[in-house]
């Protein structure tokens, strides 16, 4: 596997945790629902971008 592949895993799955663990504290109270939205916004983004890397083909 290359560098930039593994990075996009690496990227992925800080977007993956970014959209889950956020709903989480926010649901404890820890955080507001606007932290909560903006940093569902990130990790929605981030996976987006990890996820065109790795799905893209290579020709």
């Amino acid at each position: 596997m290359t560098l930039p592949k593994t990075l996009a895993y690496i990227l992925g799955a800080l977007g993956l945790g970014l959209t889950i663990i956020p709903s989480m504290l926010s649901f404890a109270g820890t955080i507001t629902q606007d932290q909560n939205k903006t940093l569902m916004a990130v990790g929605m983004v981030l996976w987006f971008i990890a996820a065109f890397r790795i799905i893209k083909r290579e020709s």
